[in-house]
């Protein structure tokens, strides 16, 4: 396989702001992304060919996009992944131009959970996966599951964990102050997570990630017309996904400490790049924070912090803005909240601006290569997850 290192290009993305968005539907959140899109692109609506749109619970086809964007029977392809939607129709659309048969498409991930009659309580887990685990539904007890299994196979006391876990928390708070798209802008502290409302034992209000609305959209091309276009554009290095076989429900020594999709998945990506450092080689990372303790988890399956040892990273700031490896710099999943199809396309959007220079306050100094981290279901080899890196041409 020759890959899709350097084969093409984004050149203009949007996004919108998240939260309770009341004054817009999922199709005008869609409609602003995409002309922002447009407007930083320096190019015309009817210069896409073809559109990838990720979403979960918005409808069944692209009909409603085309008709939105008043496209001019251009296709559009309905992507559901569960939480990879977004950037498995950026994966799609890459595609399409990597494989010669378009020059300019676009990649749209939108949702609206706060007013569509599930408050985002559905599981969309495969029904097949929930027969097999008795795990239950919804999502926190699920990965609360995996906070009190992690602090137990690594001895940590409740509290111990909860320390750990709080601090991810006020980190990702802290970088949303500096971002105007993010939904929660408040710093918060250690004592206020610890003390908050109890969701699901061990996780807390701020463990857990909010309902809300947004939209996202990504314009991508050749790398030669991309130079035609901007001096700024961003490079796609790789990009990688794998689905678990609920082997976590099957295997009975599965350890439930890690996601093995995730390991998969960075590692398909790392080697087709010939990374083999991602902690230094990497050089910010937005993850799918759904959770703290999911956050925790991917500092180690990502390869960043040896297994066991993500709490001493955590605990010396790693991760945190000024740290070794910056992630979750526009605040996460934790403050912008989960509108499923359009959370994979806004990761992007923050790397594709951080590797521009152009974020602003929480702009990062030394950036050439990004990496993002999508992860859909919950038992732990019943997942599906997506990774995206993205670097300087």
């Amino acid at each position: 396989m020759t890959g899709i290192r350097d084969r093409v290009a984004v050149v203009g993305m949007g996004c919108t702001k998240f939260g309770e968005r009341w004054d817009k539907e999922a199709l005008d959140l869609a409609v602003d992304a995409c002309y922002e899109a447009y407007e930083d692109a320096g190019i015309e609506p009817k210069d896409i060919q073809a559109v990838w749109l990720g979403h979960a619970y918005e409808g069944l086809t692209g009909t409603r996009l085309a008709r939105a964007l008043k496209l001019d029977y251009v296709p559009v392809t309905h992507v559901e992944n569960l939480c990879c939607s977004g950037t498995d129709a950026f994966r799609n659309a890459c595609f399409g131009v990597a494989a010669g048969v378009y020059d300019m498409v676009m990649a749209v991930g939108m949702e609206k959970l706060k007013d569509n009659g599930q408050a985002g309580q559905r599981s969309g887990i495969d029904p097949d996966v929930t027969s097999r685990t008795k795990i239950v539904d919804p999502a926190p007890p699920n990965f609360a599951f995996l906070a009190t299994r992690y602090f137990h196979h690594y001895g940590l006391s409740y509290e111990e964990g909860k320390k750990i876990l709080a601090k991810i928390a006020v980190k990702n708070h802290y970088n949303a102050t500096l971002n105007p798209k993010a939904m929660l802008r408040k710093e918060i502290t250690v004592e206020e997570v610890v003390k908050a409302p109890m969701v699901a034992y061990p996780l807390g209000l701020y463990d857990c990630c909010g309902i809300s609305d947004g939209g996202a959209a990504a314009i991508i091309t050749t790398p030669e017309i991309a130079k035609k276009l901007r001096k700024d554009y961003v490079s796609v290095k790789a990009l990688s996904m794998v689905c678990g076989a609920m082997q976590g429900t099957i295997l009975s020594d599965y350890d439930f400490v890690h996601s093995e999709e995730t390991v998969r998945a960075s590692q398909m990506a790392y080697q087709e790049l010939g990374i083999k450092d991602p902690r230094k080689e990497i050089h910010m990372a937005e993850v799918h924070d759904c959770f703290t303790i999911t956050e925790l988890l991917l500092y180690e399956g990502l390869g960043f912090s040896p297994r066991g040892k993500g709490p001493e990273d955590v605990l010396k700031g790693t991760f945190e803005l000024n740290g070794e490896l910056p992630i979750n710099t526009d605040g996460g999943l934790n403050t912008f909240g989960h509108p499923i199809g359009a959370s994979g396309l806004r990761m992007i959007y923050e790397v594709y601006k951080q590797l521009q220079g152009k974020a602003g306050p929480r702009q990062l100094k030394k950036i050439d290569t990004g990496l993002v981290h999508n992860l859909g279901g919950a038992p732990p080899g019943s997942q599906t997850v997506t990774i995206t890196i993205l670097g300087i041409p």
